[in-house]
């Protein structure tokens, strides 16, 4: 079932853009961690930020990643 998504008032940053293009292009967090010079976690904060602008949330049938 397709979902609705609405993007909230706030713009992407560009480095949430950034790890987004590189998870769009299938990178592991470790992979964005290594090209982008951060670590793991702040790769997740970001993704799960980045979700959250998308009012995109997990669930059971949902994988923010």
């Amino acid at each position: 079932m397709a979902r609705d998504i609405t993007i909230t008032t706030r713009e992407l940053t560009p480095f949430e853009q950034l790890v987004l293009g590189l998870l769009c292009e299938g990178k592991s967090n470790a992979a964005i961690a290594r090209e982008t010079n951060h670590t793991e976690k702040v790769v997740e904060n970001t993704i799960s930020r980045s979700a959250k602008a998308f009012n995109i949330s997990s669930d059971g049938d949902t994988n923010i990643r």
